[in-house]
């Protein structure tokens, strides 16, 4: 399933943070294709390297970088169908706060799965997630337009609080299932679950308005 945007509310204003963060992420992906894995190296995040004092900043950078045209397109989509209605409540200063703290808060919980990991971590998921988290706090009754691929293409309406709520589900169950993903080079769902903890814990902190109803 992928999400295609609330169908429940109308923004604002032009969402020039989430725009400007999936411009970000496609110039860095074109950076990684133009200088392969020594970009990469460089700047994915590594837990054993991050434990031990060294490139800090990664837990950053990591967030900016995908394993691959499938990965960097479906945490666009999703990021697209979530992040503008919470720039439009939050503000698009405080909207660009949250997201880094988000990263940076998925990354400490994959890293705190397993420190001693020498596989690096690459992504926005966790960012993402952390507005999933924060969007299904905030608006959980709004109608949100999904994309359906099986068993025929189909677009739908999901209460945000089933989509979301669902896939939050499906991360822990899969890294209570699968927990040698992480350290075989897979999906790192501890960072999924870490930034949707973030967002559903902080995010109503960040709304610097009162909350419109859907239109």
């Amino acid at each position: 399933m992928f999400p295609l945007g609330s169908v429940s509310r109308s923004i604002t204003g032009i969402p020039f943070v989430t725009v400007l963060m999936i411009l970000i992420n496609a110039a860095v992906f074109y950076m990684e294709m133009q200088q392969g894995e020594r970009f990469i190296d460089r700047w994915s995040a590594v837990p054993a390297a991050i434990m031990a004092g060294r490139e800090v900043e990664t837990v950053l950078t990591s967030a900016f970088l995908h394993a691959g045209w499938v990965h960097i397109l479906g945490n666009m989509v999703f990021l697209w169908a979530f992040a503008p209605a919470m720039e439009d409540a939050m503000g698009s200063v405080k909207f660009l706060i949250f997201y880094l703290l988000g990263a940076v808060a998925a990354a400490a919980a994959h890293i705190y799965g397993d420190p001693s990991s020498a596989i690096p971590i690459v992504g926005a998921s966790g960012a993402v997630a952390a507005v999933m988290g924060a969007f299904l706090v905030t608006y959980p009754r709004d109608s949100i337009r999904t994309l359906v691929l099986t068993p025929v293409a189909r677009v739908i309406q999901i209460p945000a609080i089933v989509l979301i709520g669902l896939w939050i589900v499906t991360q822990v169950v899969s890294v209570t299932t699968e927990p040698q993903q992480a350290n075989a080079g897979g999906v790192a769902y501890l960072a999924h679950i870490g930034g949707a903890i973030f967002g559903i814990v902080t995010g109503r902190l960040f709304i610097w308005r009162s909350l419109t109803k859907p239109s």
